[in-house]
């Protein structure tokens, strides 16, 4: 499914996690891992977003901090894949986002000087859990892009690999606190499986 959404890409990101929670469980959490909760992150995007929260007709003036949300879903292959898609010119201040509707938009979206990113969330089944990874796909259309972002990659790279194991440890903790959530009766005891 990910080839299909952006078969070609210049900078990648692959981080991994051997969860103990279903598969179906991890990926539903996916959108409920609330990354206001991740103190590393909520930290990092506050210097981030700093230079263009101070200016004052700023793009992201009034709005909430950069995640997820900013993303659009794509598609979700079972309790294999979930993909999100983020087009924009993300080395700028205010990310320079471009808004996209559906898969259809991002897969069709060309145009100069925008780069496209691609965020999926994968599940393996392992003797001991189930192991949890995510991809990060960057495709720039052309020089003028790829010469912003480079420098911008380079820049992130650390913290943005310390961010995607924090959202993935998030993801898990939020996958067990449903399923514990599921396992609960209405009067609130544990139901004891026999």
């Amino acid at each position: 499914m990910p080839h299909a959404l952006l078969p070609h890409y210049q900078f990648s990101e692959h981080h991994q996690r051997l969860c103990h929670a279903p598969a179906g469980a991890l990926l539903d959490a996916v959108p409920a891992a609330d990354a206001s909760t991740i103190p590393l992150l909520r930290h990092l995007m506050t210097l981030r977003e700093l230079p263009a929260r101070l200016r004052r007709h700023s793009a992201i003036a009034g709005r909430p901090p950069f995640g997820l949300h900013e993303f659009t879903p794509l598609a979700r292959d079972g309790d294999h894949c979930l993909a999100f898609g983020l087009v924009g010119r993300f080395w700028r201040s205010d990310f320079g986002l471009v808004p996209i509707r559906d898969a259809a938009v991002f897969t069709a979206f060309r145009q100069p000087g925008i780069a496209k990113l691609l965020l999926t969330f994968n599940t393996r089944p392992q003797d001991n859990g189930c192991l949890l990874s995510t991809d990060t796909r960057v495709y720039c259309p052309d020089w003028q892009s790829r010469l912003y972002f480079t420098p911008y990659w380079l820049a992130i790279r650390l913290a943005s690999g310390l961010i995607r194991q924090q959202i993935l440890a998030t993801i898990e903790q939020q996958a067990l606190r449903t399923q514990s959530t599921t396992n609960t009766g209405d009067n609130g005891a544990t139901l004891h499986r026999r």
